[in-house]
């Protein structure tokens, strides 16, 4: 993410770099305490049991839906900052990096591999300042394998992002986008607009 203090090429000094603004949401004890629960338990590729997974993230904060299915190797970083409807996919070494609060509605399906990226960093600031923006996810959504969702982005109910894809920009509704970055490849309520038209029409 960058912003524009002026057009002049950026020199980042990471000597100059702090981030005393940003506050995780919870001490130190509760940072590491998580770190660790997440490293020797929750991310383990043996925890396959998913009632045992949600209890750990709502014993750290989260909030968590019925029917949830959390894969192997899926990583949080601050659980406090999460809240998942009910009827949630999230797949395999999923990556929910969340500085900010991500939400994620029912019934969405986040494949393999996605990245929610809630933190960036002013390019143009010499200290190369830490800029942090919350994700929303709306209900019947589907992320496709290895997508990556960056800050302040909200993916519309009933959209899909295709495989690979960047998503840089909130989406609209009903909506299927792909690419780097991502851009809209098909509109689902035109086409569904359009078979409505054609059964009536017949």
């Amino acid at each position: 993410m960058i912003s524009a203090y002026d057009s002049s090429p950026s020199t980042i000094r990471l000597d100059r770099y702090e981030n005393h603004g940003f506050h995780p949401g919870r001490n130190r004890l509760i940072c590491t305490a998580w770190y660790l629960f997440s490293k020797l338990l929750f991310e383990h590729s043996l925890l396959i049991f998913y009632p045992l997974k949600r209890t750990i993230l709502r014993c750290f904060g989260a909030k968590v839906g019925v029917n949830v299915v959390i894969k192997p190797g899926v990583r949080v970083k601050y659980p406090w900052h999460l809240n998942i409807g009910n009827d949630v996919w999230i797949g395999e070494d999923v990556w929910i990096d969340n500085l900010a609060d991500v939400t994620i509605e029912s019934n969405v399906c986040i494949s393999q591999q996605a990245y929610l990226c809630t933190g960036s960093h002013d390019f143009y600031a010499p200290g190369f300042d830490l800029i942090v923006q919350p994700i929303r996810i709306e209900s019947g959504s589907w992320l496709a394998a290895r997508v990556t969702v960056l800050p302040g982005v909200t993916i519309a109910t009933g959209s899909m992002c295709a495989a690979g894809a960047v998503v840089h920009r909130s989406i609209a509704a009903n909506v299927i986008v792909g690419g780097v970055p991502a851009r809209v490849i098909r509109n689902l309520s035109l086409k569904a607009s359009g078979e409505n038209n054609a059964e009536r029409s017949s």
